[in-house]
């Protein structure tokens, strides 16, 4: 009789047993580089607008079960029957490539618990929410927008978009509609939207990064609002480099992150 060692290593518990299999329902391209994927959602999946999910897609490997797995915000509305997500194609990307050559029927896993604390019910106070993003960092923001909390909590809500080149500029005409949307915004004031593009001019652009835009107040003077401790809660996403910058300019101004035992006036969350 052969006897099992109690040191004997366990196999590693399977990822699959902690996600749900989804069929992609629809697929949008918004450049030869970003695209939007729609799947079919589990009854019993749960979010807060602002977080993420981890994603898996077969890895092509050959291998039974091999999957690989990223981290993606959700774009969809806590409510909405079906999940969205935003995605960039990175050239030779393990994930980002499969994910660009799936179609409507694919599969894609998503794990049944979502994380993450870049939400708008974090902050304490506050009047005037502001929403920074570059790139694919606007993806979490699409979900809180649709949130009827938010613009029950907030006077104003201001959403600064930076992109490389303007036919990046994603979900525009979804970002329109916010305006005239009356389960949001009915008698309040619209979505305070500024676009900005910073490798080409654009009309009704700003042309510069985000953290030189508000260091020279010109975000501040698009927007129609300043910065403020009393007034300001800001959520920052995006790529690293661009917390990093952002954080200090908005620190040059007075503000300080919100933190569980501190509370602040700005947060980020950095899932690179």
């Amino acid at each position: 009789m052969r006897t099992v060692s109690r040191f004997q290593r366990r196999p590693p518990p399977d990822p699959l047993e902690k996600a749900s299999a989804e069929r992609i329902i629809d697929i949008r391209r918004w450049s030869d580089k970003l695209f939007s994927v729609k799947v079919t959602r589990h009854a019993a999946f749960r979010f807060t607008p602002g977080q993420w999910v981890r994603l898996g897609i077969a890895s092509g490997s050959g291998l039974p079960g091999a999957v690989v797995w990223r981290p993606y915000s959700l774009v969809s509305a806590d409510y909405d029957d079906y999940l969205e997500f935003f995605s960039i194609l990175v050239p030779g990307g393990a994930f980002s490539s499969r994910l660009a050559a799936t179609g409507v029927g694919d599969t894609l896993y998503v794990e049944r618990q979502a994380y993450g604390f870049l939400t708008a019910a974090r902050f304490s106070g506050g009047r005037h929410l502001w929403l920074l993003a570059s790139g694919t960092g606007v993806a979490p923001y699409l979900s809180i927008l649709r949130d009827p909390d938010v613009w029950q909590r907030y006077d104003e809500r201001v959403l600064a978009y930076s992109v490389g080149e303007a036919r990046d500029l994603a979900y525009r005409e979804e970002l329109a509609g916010l305006a005239t949307d009356e389960l949001l915004g009915a008698g309040r004031p619209p979505l305070r939207f500024v676009p900005i593009v910073t490798r080409e001019p654009f009309p009704g652009a700003l042309h510069a990064r985000l953290p030189a835009l508000i260091r020279d107040g010109q975000l501040e003077r698009a927007a129609g609002l300043t910065f403020s401790p009393d007034d300001s809660r800001i959520l920052i996403c995006g790529n690293p480099q661009m917390l990093d910058d952002v954080r200090d300019a908005l620190a040059e101004r007075g503000l300080r992150p919100d933190r569980s035992a501190t509370p602040g006036h700005f947060a980020s969350e950095n899932y690179w």
